[in-house]
């Protein structure tokens, strides 16, 4: 019998779909799930006649892959993935290769690398975005975890990752234990931000401009052809076009109530440990918990007051529409700066050494936020690999500037008629506080060391130098150790 060139582990939709995609690029396939019927199913159903076998039991896997064994794992995080790797260790040799391709929590990455090192096997973690079709016909893969085995599973990842032209495939290595995971969390973090912003485009559309679903798909179609040109707007247009069975939008009948899986939270907690704002994309999470409290808002809705934005429109729809346009490109810039600032920081604090401009062509195709964009993010990277933020480079520089005044606008107007826009108005609220040289933060000094004697610099002393004032004359001159978290 011949040997297959990896095993894989869970024959749910990404499974399935990634099975599929390794065979179709000339790589055997030995598959396995706990209920084995799925596997009965699987190589009688849509694998027949494929070079894909099916084991019964995790030995019979085992014993069926080609040395170094490369097995992938695609099952629930958490406990499930533990589990599987406690019992795989027993039946595998030294070199062999376990790889975790679900939505992990990066710390558990770093933890489970170390562990699976120390029993003298090597282990990946790595982000696969793209949903069902990605896994079938290119994903983005985002690899970390110990690195002597990136050499052995490369030419498989990169056979089945998306490709972009002639010159990009959406697949490399990221870095050591977690980073591969963590570029995936950040990369779902930015994809929350995104939904949301099109999101709140999509609702002043409806409610202030009051246009019907038909005339935002043409808005959306037209949005895709320039700087927008994206997947979500892709998808948007399509969604907006799409019609129930009496026919009329089928957008107007979905519960206005959105689920989320953790990724978007984890990046925003990943935020507050590296102390790098990250506020359009905690506000998207935000969003997400908010429409979850759907009864509340009805029963808050006939008690709170405020105004109603339907009918009050009477100006230049084109002209607010590109306002729109403009507010929307302009907080994906920020979103995108807020989350390479933390990928920056955290390749810091790991030891990463993240290619910044690499993890953007990682994205430029297969995975849900592929976009032209992101083009752009590499070559400011390849401009200066040392840039603190993408709002200062040239190119982000001069379209926040063009989008400025309708971005202004759009703001103005939703507070205005009551339209919530929490990443729209997180997004204006971090640019103009990063582009402000001096914040109010001396005052809020001031008032840490008046309550607590948590002392403060001065303008006119060295950094680093630290004061304290006895406020009140009567709270004695002993200061609290200073320190930041």
């Amino acid at each position: 019998m011949n040997k297959a060139d990896i095993g894989l582990i869970g024959l749910a939709v990404m499974g399935e779909n990634l099975v599929m995609n390794m065979e179709s690029k000339g790589f055997s396939v030995c598959v396995f799930n706990r209920t084995v019927q799925k596997v009965t199913d699987f190589i009688n159903g849509r694998a027949a006649g494929k070079d894909i076998c099916g084991a019964y039991s995790l030995k019979e896997l085992v014993d069926c892959l080609k040395t170094p064994r490369k097995i992938m794992i695609l099952v629930k995080a958490g406990k499930p993935v533990d589990d599987y790797i406690e019992e795989l260790i027993p039946l595998l040799s030294p070199g062999d290769i376990i790889i975790d391709g679900g939505n992990t929590h990066f710390p558990d990455t770093i933890r489970r690398t170390k562990y699976v090192e120390s029993k003298g096997l090597l282990f990946i973690g790595t982000g696969v975005s793209g949903g069902e079709e990605g896994a079938l016909k290119g994903p983005s893969i985002m690899p970390g975890g110990s690195y002597d085995a990136w050499a052995h599973v490369a030419p498989i990842f990169k056979a089945i990752a998306a490709k972009v032209g002639d010159d990009v495939t959406c697949c490399d290595w990221v870095g050591n234990d977690g980073a591969g995971h963590f570029v995936k969390m950040v990369h779902n973090g930015i994809e929350y931000g995104d939904m949301q912003l099109i999101c709140e485009a999509y609702f002043i559309m409806k409610e202030y401009l009051g246009m019907s679903a038909d005339e935002m798909h043409e808005a959306f179609k037209e949005w895709n052809e320039g700087v927008l040109d994206s997947y979500l707007i892709e998808i948007t247009r399509d969604i907006l076009k799409y019609k129930d069975e009496d026919g009329s939008p089928i957008v107007e009948k979905i519960l206005d109530t959105a689920g989320q899986k953790g990724t978007g939270k984890w990046t925003s907690v990943a935020s507050l440990d590296e102390g790098v704002p990250l506020t359009l994309i905690s506000e998207a999470v935000y969003a997400r918990c908010l429409s979850a409290l759907k009864d509340e808002r009805v029963r808050a809705s006939e008690i709170l007051d405020g105004p109603f934005p339907k009918g009050v429109f009477n100006g230049d729809k084109a002209a607010f529409i590109e306002d729109i346009r403009q507010a929307l490109f302009a907080s994906k810039i920020v979103s995108y700066a807020q989350g390479f600032a933390l990928m920056r920081a955290s390749s810091e604090t790991y030891e990463w050494d993240l290619n910044f401009g690499g993890i953007a062509m990682l994205w430029r195709g297969g995975c849900i936020i592929r976009s032209a964009f992101l083009s752009n993010i590499k070559e400011a990277f390849e401009l200066n690999p040392n840039l603190d933020n993408l709002l200062i480079d040239p190119f982000f520089q001069k379209a926040t500037a063009e989008a400025q005044d309708g971005w202004r606008r759009v703001c103005a107007v939703a507070v205005m008629h009551g339209i919530a826009i929490p990443a729209f108005a997180s997004a204006l609220t971090y640019y103009d506080g990063y582009r402000t040289a001096r914040l109010p933060a001396n005052l809020l000094q001031a008032q840490r060391d008046y309550f607590g004697a948590h002392t403060y610099e001065r303008i006119d002393k060295p950094r680093g130098e630290m004061f304290h004032t006895n406020w009140t004359g009567t709270g004695g001159n002993t200061a609290a150790t200073s320190y930041n978290v």
